[in-house]
């Protein structure tokens, strides 16, 4: 089995785990829980299938809606994610990204960081939107849009310094 397969698999049930059985359980101020398993989307390889990081990202958003009972609110958010991620790259990265050696030791930590909050800021979006359903309560979305996203991010940048090879 190739390392990187084996290293996404890894990632994947640790993601997984964490969020269930930590982060779901937390709830600071009464609205935040960190949604930190978006960072699955930033790990997974650029260069790697696209079909199958979809149906990878389908079944992360997947398995926490088992998990936490939410009607696939997580699955729609992690596969809307997945699917605009080379638009959020070409955005963050620019020319760079078109070229075939484009990897992320070659960008700036600015560059990562605003990908991250990207992916995390539509996530967010679009989880809290569905989860409201609503465009009444369009200030509780961007409430928990805004807290919830600032916390995953710092969560994200630090597990993302912490868990990283030393050459990204």
């Amino acid at each position: 089995m190739n390392s990187t397969i084996a290293l996404n698999i890894l990632r994947f049930i640790l993601l997984v785990l964490t969020q269930v059985l930590i982060f779901n359980t937390l709830n600071f101020l009464g609205f935040i829980n960190p949604l930190i398993y978006v960072i699955f989307l930033y790990w997974y390889p650029i260069k790697g299938n696209r079909g199958l990081f979809l149906v990878t990202a389908f079944l992360l958003g997947f398995m926490i809606d088992v998990f936490s009972d939410t009607m696939a609110l997580h699955a729609f958010a992690t596969l809307t994610v997945a699917y605009i991620r080379p638009i959020i790259m070409r955005f963050c990265f620019g020319v760079n990204y078109e070229f075939q050696n484009f990897s992320f030791k070659n960008t700036t930590k600015v560059q990562r960081i605003t990908f991250l909050g990207l992916l995390i800021l539509i996530h967010q979006v679009v989880f809290f939107s569905l989860e409201m359903l609503s465009i009444t309560h369009i200030l509780l979305i961007l409430k928990k849009v805004f807290a919830t996203g600032i916390v995953t991010l710092l969560l994200c940048t630090l597990f993302s310094s912490l868990f990283s090879p030393k050459s990204e």
